[in-house]
């Protein structure tokens, strides 16, 4: 029985990905568990803190396959934390008492902690191809319409003419940016824990920090330098990272949304058969992708905000908000993996018209390009004598529906500056694009710069 959109076998797929439950499963967790236990056993036997033979016989047993996940629920439920039912399952299985070395010196927390880490380790590796899928299509976007000119809009209205190259440049810059925050943040995130019941290593003695740095390579973490049972900063920037991560995919659902309205019809989500249709209006064709981006990104902020709630813990060991996380990361990077795969395969095959987006540039008659007049005029007039000609001129376009270059060559203080060709140039938007060309040939520079490379 399923009863959310994330596992449903009807949504599962529309806003999430197999891949990501994959990494966050049941079995999966528990797996992540035993890879913690056994690496701990590994280290301790190297380090002669607890018997060889103890150490085989426990990484023997550490497959997620053998435990009965039944029985965990029950124990989980008694006990109120599934570490616990999972060592002694572990216990059981070994021969001869040796699972009883299992989980020495440790805390439940510890291995629940960095089981996290590294599910977060693996999740993030998805995301990150995603991300990387997404600037490669971005920038091919970028690149092929370099120089295609559209309307560029503020306030939903008509603004100044840009590219849609520049439009995707943008967007490009942006999915650029939050590569490198996720190379910055590894080194912060992907930090094991083992601390024991305070942190403080007691229950290992003077053996703690070298179990627990050989530990943390075993499994190919970095080592706290203190412990963080209740400092869950960390977890928090993950969170916040596919905040920022979604927002960006829903921005540009937002852009496609109203590009594909029938007023403006500049770009499309790919078309397939059936996809985006109307019950009732055969003519329709209906954003999709991005109305599911940006229903996992609103629940992805939702989340976040509860991370952010988990942060406020007491003392060294706390007494609730750490199963926020149980609930909040999981459904951030399930949700995350949604938006992503929907705003991968929306760039990947985006429609552009581009001679909508010429003609679109014409609604005005001319007035996209009014600032391109007044900065024409501006060095004999004036600059606040030339905004109030043009001003008035702009008003008697919208009155009577006249060109906007007619209107203007008709005006005497205009044309004793500026003849008719000079002002067909200034009001043709191709001629307005500013530096958009460039500007795109920038950030595919940047783009294609290596990547900081961090150790995990």
């Amino acid at each position: 029985m399923t009863a959310t959109a994330i596992d449903s076998a009807i949504f599962r797929d529309i806003f999430s990905t197999e891949a990501m439950r994959r990494v966050f499963c049941d079995e999966s967790r528990v797996q992540y568990y035993l890879d913690v236990e056994a690496a701990l056993a590994r280290v301790q036997a190297r380090l002669g803190i607890i018997p060889a033979e103890a150490a085989e016989e426990i990484c023997r047993h550490c497959s997620a396959g053998e435990y009965d996940l039944a029985a965990l629920k029950r124990q989980t439920e008694r006990i109120g934390y599934p570490v616990l039912p999972v060592v002694q399952q572990l216990v059981a299985l070994c021969r001869d008492g040796l699972g009883e070395w299992s989980h020495w010196g440790a805390t439940t927390q510890d291995i629940t902690d960095t089981a996290t880490v590294l599910q977060i380790r693996d999740a993030l590796a998805l995301v990150e191809e995603e991300i990387v899928a997404i600037c490669e299509s971005l920038a091919e976007l970028a690149r092929r319409y370099r120089d295609t000119p559209m309307a560029g809009r503020s306030n939903l209205q008509q603004a100044v003419p840009i590219t849609f190259g520049y439009k995707m440049a943008v967007l490009l810059a942006g999915f650029q940016r939050h590569r490198e925050r996720l190379a910055q943040l590894r080194p912060r995130v992907l930090v094991g824990e083992l601390g024991g019941a305070a942190g403080t290593l007691a229950s290992l003695g003077a053996d703690g920090l070298r179990v627990q740095e050989a530990l943390m390579a075993e499994l190919g973490l970095g080592q706290p330098v203190i412990a963080w049972h209740t400092m869950r900063d960390c977890f928090a920037e993950v969170g916040c990272f596919l905040g920022l991560v979604t927002g960006t995919a829903a921005k540009i659902a937002t852009d496609v949304k109203l590009m594909m309205q029938t007023e403006v019809e500049e770009a499309f989500e790919p078309f397939a058969e059936g996809r985006g249709s109307s019950s009732t209006m055969p003519q329709k064709r209906n954003p999709i992708s991005s109305n599911y981006i940006i229903a996992c990104t609103s629940m992805v902020r939702q989340n976040v905000a509860a991370l952010l709630d988990a942060m406020v813990e007491d003392h060294e060991r706390a007494t609730g908000p750490w199963e926020i996380e149980w609930i909040a990361m999981p459904e951030i990077f399930l949700l995350s993996a949604g938006a992503l795969a929907q705003t991968r395969s929306l760039v990947a095959g985006l429609q552009v018209d581009a001679q909508r987006m010429r003609s679109n540039l014409d609604l005005t008659r001319g007035l996209i390009v009014s600032e391109a007049v007044m900065m024409g005029l501006s060095p004999a007039l004036g600059r606040q004598r030339a905004h109030d000609l043009v001003y008035d001129v702009c008003r008697k376009v919208i009155v009577s529906g006249r060109p906007f270059l007619d209107l203007l060559a008709l005006e005497p203080e205009i044309t004793r500056h500026l003849d008719r060709e000079a002002l067909a140039h200034l009001v043709d938007p191709a001629n307005y694009l500013g530096l958009s060309g460039e500007m795109v040939d920038r950030v595919l520079r940047y783009g294609s710069r290596p990547m900081p490379v961090d150790s995990y």
